[in-house]
């Protein structure tokens, strides 16, 4: 009797990824190349022809990483109390890494308005402690900006660290330290390259996010601070060029999926996974 294939309970899922993403991407791609005269590499000549252009490239990677960074050394701390916690904490830990997941990107941007204004809690707590003498604003800054989507993106570099850790016995740590290892040498050696796979999959989904993040970068950033996803906005939008705004496109797709890789080579390198 021949085996039941799978085929047809995937077929679904093809036609709507075809339908709602490989044809959108194509006319994507086919937009950036078209020309009066048919096929032209002229648009990305035009973008990579600006040094105003490239360096919004590179400010765009540039904030992903350090997001990238910043959600790292403040997930894997949390991670670790999840595991190292009761069934109760851990359901607090879930509780309140979920609810900011829930809340609109656009409600949790304009709250961080309030946070980083003049007469928010960051500049009153610098006043208090006599770090400044005069109300501050870190609106319109990188580091504001970077603040605000290291909370954003928090949860998605949390969320892959546990499911990790909850399938790893917290016996590793107790044996290791039994054999004389201290603290550090546990995390480097043990529970680091145990949660490489989660912080993987955290960084490939906080680097996606901060990179096309339009509204945060725009209402954080303001004008002064540009990143890829407002000059498409403003070729579209503004210039009505959708050939050229669809070659910028394709170069952050590009450009996204290059630094992605590199992630991935760097994060299963020997030297890194040989002690798992």
């Amino acid at each position: 009797m021949m085996k039941a294939s799978g085929f047809p309970y995937v077929v679904p899922m093809l036609l709507l990824s075809v339908a709602f993403f490989a044809t959108p991407l194509a006319v994507l791609v086919g937009f950036s190349f078209s020309g009066s005269a048919g096929f032209t590499l002229e648009h990305y000549g035009r973008f990579f022809g600006d040094a105003f252009n490239f360096r919004v490239l590179v400010n765009t990677a540039r904030l992903g990483l350090e997001t990238v960074v910043g959600t790292t050394l403040l997930g894997v701390p949390i991670a670790l109390l999840y595991w190292h916690s009761g069934r109760t904490a851990r359901q607090v830990i879930i509780f309140l890494t979920l609810i900011p997941m829930l809340t609109s990107n656009v409600v949790r941007t304009f709250a961080w308005i309030v946070i980083l204004g003049r007469q928010g809690p960051i500049s009153e707590a610098l006043m208090a402690l006599g770090l400044t003498g005069s109300p501050i604003s870190l609106m319109f800054t990188e580091f504001g900006l970077l603040m605000a989507m290291c909370q954003i993106d928090l949860p998605l570099i949390i969320l892959p660290l546990i499911a990790i850790l909850s399938r790893t016995p917290v016996q590793f740590s107790e044996a290791a330290q039994i054999s004389g290892a201290g603290p550090w040498r546990i995390f480097v050696t043990v529970l680091l390259p145990l949660m490489l796979p989660g912080m993987l999959a955290g960084w490939i989904l906080v680097f996606a996010s901060t990179s096309s993040s339009f509204v945060t970068q725009a209402v954080i950033g303001g004008a002064r601070n540009v990143y890829v996803p407002q000059l498409i906005y403003r070729e579209v939008g503004t210039l009505f060029d959708w050939p050229l705004a669809s070659a910028i496109a394709v170069v952050l797709l590009i450009s996204t999926g290059c630094l992605l890789v590199a992630m991935t080579m760097i994060s299963r390198h020997k030297r890194l996974v040989g002690h798992a």
